[in-house]
């Protein structure tokens, strides 16, 4: 015999559908076709041949190219040839530009040199300022690394860059490296002999005048001021307006 027929047919379990897509936290303006910039391209390139030939002049008349790559100066114009360059190349091929805590850093030390620069270094009103200004290339290195190259790379910035990418956590990451060239600086005057010339990079730095207090409050004001400044930047590149309408 067989089985009776049922007279009800279970339901069968519903077909599931098509996952639902997730909403996604980039919005679809942020999604631009890459775009090449040669124009941005060429003017990162030439800031950066600028900051290679400031360098270059430093290491060549300085004596021991390990004293000149000592100053706080040449190292930032190192660390922005090298950055304009990536950035110059990037923009050559429509990549990603950079992480912003990268260029925002070269940026920050090159502007905060040049000031530390025409205001205390420079500036013959003061306490700081050098007895003798710089001559012949010296004076050239000087006005690249310190006038030329901060215009230049301040320009790129505000011209060639779309605003708002910089954070305000960085701010406090930039401070690393200034406190390690402190540091530095210190540890460097006290392994050289007592009557080295240059013992000392800086004046504000100098122990054998100021001492340690004098130096470490030297440094405590330097330091805020610098934190400061990297606040303004950062204020400024989410206030400032976009000049590209999208990424370079």
């Amino acid at each position: 015999m067989t089985a009776p027929i049922p007279r009800e047919i279970p339901d069968l379990p519903a077909v599931p559908g098509p996952p639902a897509l997730l909403p996604s936290p980039v919005p679809a303006t942020a999604v631009v076709t890459p775009v090449r910039r040669p124009l941005t391209a060429v003017f990162r390139l030439l800031t950066a041949a600028l900051a290679a030939a400031g360098v270059a002049v430093e290491l060549s008349l300085a004596g021991p190219p390990v004293r000149a790559l000592s100053h706080f100066t040449v190292q930032s114009g190192v660390l922005l040839t090298v950055v304009l360059a990536l950035s110059a190349r990037r923009a050559w091929t429509a990549a990603r530009p950079l992480p912003s805590a990268l260029t925002g850093a070269a940026l920050l030390y090159t502007v905060a040199s040049a000031l530390v620069h025409h205001l205390l270094l420079a500036n013959p009103s003061s306490p700081f300022a050098l007895p003798e200004a710089p001559t012949g290339w010296h004076a050239v290195a000087t006005h690249l690394l310190s006038t030329a190259l901060p215009l230049a790379a301040t320009a790129d910035w505000l011209l060639l860059t779309v605003p708002g990418r910089t954070r305000l956590r960085q701010a406090a990451g930039w401070m690393l490296y200034p406190l390690a060239y402190l540091a530095f600086s210190l540890l460097r005057g006290e392994l050289l002999l007592p009557n080295s010339t240059a013992r000392y990079l800086h004046p504000f730095l100098d122990v054998d005048q100021h001492g340690y207090k004098g130096v470490l409050g030297n440094a405590l004001l330097l330091g805020l001021a610098l934190y400061a400044l990297a606040v303004l930047l950062i204020t400024l590149d989410h206030t400032r307006p976009n000049p590209l309408r999208r990424p370079c």
